[in-house]
């Protein structure tokens, strides 16, 4: 993806390296930063290995990153992760272009905080959450819905959720300026602080062996899988105090909001329009694409000009990733209780 993209695509992001899924599953902020910054140097070196220029395919890196409710604690790990990626590229793996000391993210707001109880209140966590990551410096956002505990969300919680991005856009200030909280002595502490911790687990990551080992055995599984459990208990002993769920209850009262209701019928005709497309396409072009895949895939070459071929044969995205695990074998989830 590096390679191809530098040649052929070098306005776009060629991947977004993800902590979302990180902090979703239980890890904490440090832990996010870390594990996501961790992934972001082990791809780097896998393009390095490749034979790329480091600035050729760094400026277009990008990351995603989930933003939980301690307020200040998202901006400081917005802040820490910028200085970690400019100071790693620099010094260690030797980029010049200032592009690629520049860390390029989108940030979401956290689903896990969404409560199912009074959802209302997920109103109020949407947008301070959403402010953190804009004064955290954000170049992009998504806030979910009130809803999304519950069911996909309706076109109201949608709007409310538009509205809140644009309220902090436009009648806010807060976009205002770079890094305003800046000389805080609270937040340049929290920022060190999430710093050297992040620091301390990109130790243990190496001496685990790398990202790749260490998924490989579920280190980062069991120590997202601690932290987790270490958040549910808080909760339940009540240490982590969580409006309208184990505080400030309203039992009997809950109040309903209407939910989306997807027709059943939207699956039976998106499965009616596969069928049709498997029996309209030319199936031997399609295995003469896929076999290609394979082919390049047990060799050196670039596989996403072969990718892209099968995709323009109709290949099925899952045709094409089973072409791929024929020749790389298929992830399984390591069981390390």
């Amino acid at each position: 993806m590096f390679e191809w993209g530098s040649k052929h695509a070098p306005q776009w992001n060629t991947i977004s390296i993800s902590g979302y899924h990180i902090r979703e599953a239980g890890a904490t902020a440090a832990q996010e930063l870390a594990f996501t910054l961790a992934d972001g140097f082990t791809y780097v070196e896998r393009g390095i290995a490749r034979g790329l220029a480091v600035d050729d395919f760094a400026p277009r890196l990008s990351y995603f990153w989930d933003i939980h409710n301690d307020f200040f604690e998202e901006i400081a790990k917005l802040r820490a992760a910028r200085r970690i990626w400019a100071r790693h590229m620099k010094e260690r793996y030797g980029a010049k272009d200032p592009r690629s000391w520049m860390m390029r993210f989108h940030s979401q707001t956290a689903g896990v905080t969404l409560t199912a109880q009074q959802p209302m209140n997920n109103i109020v966590r949407v947008a301070y959450q959403a402010m953190a990551a804009v004064l955290g410096g954000t170049q992009s956002l998504h806030t979910n819905s009130m809803d999304e505990t519950l069911a996909l969300p309706t076109e109201h919680a949608v709007q409310v959720a538009l509205r809140t991005q644009q309220v902090l856009a436009f009648e806010s200030g807060v976009p205002n300026v770079i890094d305003p909280l800046g000389g805080s002595y609270y937040v340049e502490k929290l920022t060190d602080d999430l710093e050297r911790e992040a620091e301390a687990l990109f130790g243990e990551v190496d001496r685990g062996g790398g990202v790749v080992r260490g998924l490989e055995t579920g280190w980062f599984q069991r120590k997202i899988a601690e932290s987790a459990a270490r958040q549910q208990w808080e909760i339940e002993q009540r240490r982590r105090l969580v409006v309208g769920v184990n505080e400030f209850e309203t039992h009997g009262e809950e109040l309903t909001i209407p939910l989306l209701q997807i027709d059943e019928a939207a699956a039976r005709e998106q499965a009616a329009k596969l069928a049709r497309l498997r029996q309209t396409r030319d199936g031997a072009v399609c295995e003469r694409n896929l076999a290609a895949l394979r082919s390049a895939a047990k060799g050196s070459e670039n596989v996403v000009p072969f990718i892209l071929q099968c995709a323009r044969s109709y290949c099925t995205l899952y045709e094409i990733r089973r072409a791929l695990e024929d020749v790389f074998g298929a992830y399984r989830e390591p069981v390390f209780f």
